[in-house]
């Protein structure tokens, strides 16, 4: 079974991209949404979080309080760079438990969505990162419209991100959501990619 890496800024067509290998049979994993479960209800991470941090992270009723942890780490490089060490043990162990579960299942491949999938370390686990770019302005009016925020906020967001350089240099494979690109040309150049991944040896 195939593991495969999607990454790439907020508003470039991950999702499009991802229901493409859905259609081609994968199992889609989405990195962020297992950390905020992880956070939810794993006792082991939220002792592990609160035994580095203080127990001054958890609520009254003993979860992790996302508002508290990041006071305590943003702003402190070492503090967020052993919260991430914490935070992505738990997370692969979990995806890796996932994918497991996938190929039990007979799924051809799984999807790794991850925004960090590069720099958290979670694509060297992968067969294949592929990076999924779109220009700057139509990602920003993507954010608007997808978030209903003001355009001054949305073109930070987009600032603030990985520039297409970075993800040039670390992606084995690239899909590239061009100005002008209708929804189905960009699919269909999706699905032409991951049907040669799959195939590949």
């Amino acid at each position: 079974m195939k593991r495969i890496g999607i990454t790439g800024p907020t508003g470039a067509g991950k999702t499009t991209a991802l229901g493409a290998l859905e259609e081609l049979g994968a199992c889609v994993i989405d990195a962020d949404a297992v950390y905020h479960r992880l956070l939810e209800e794993s006792a082991p991470l939220r002792t592990a979080l609160a035994g580095r941090f203080g127990p001054g992270i958890l609520d009254r009723e003993g979860k992790v309080d996302r508002k508290a942890l990041g006071g305590v780490v943003f702003g402190d490089p070492e503090a967020l760079s052993d919260l991430n060490d914490i935070t992505h043990r738990f997370i692969l162990a979990e995806i890796d438990r996932q994918a497991a579960r996938a190929e039990r299942e007979g799924k051809p491949a799984v999807a790794i969505d991850a925004i960090a999938l590069i720099e958290s370390g979670l694509g060297e686990s992968c067969d294949a990162v592929v990076g999924v770019l779109a220009p700057p302005e139509l990602r920003v009016r993507r954010i608007m419209a997808r978030e209903g925020i003001p355009e001054d906020y949305a073109r930070r967001r987009v600032a603030a991100q990985q520039g297409d350089g970075f993800y040039r240099a670390h992606c084995a494979h690239l899909l590239e959501n061009r100005e002008g690109d209708t929804l189905e040309e960009f699919r269909r150049r999706a699905r032409a990619l991951f049907r040669d991944l799959l195939q590949s040896e």
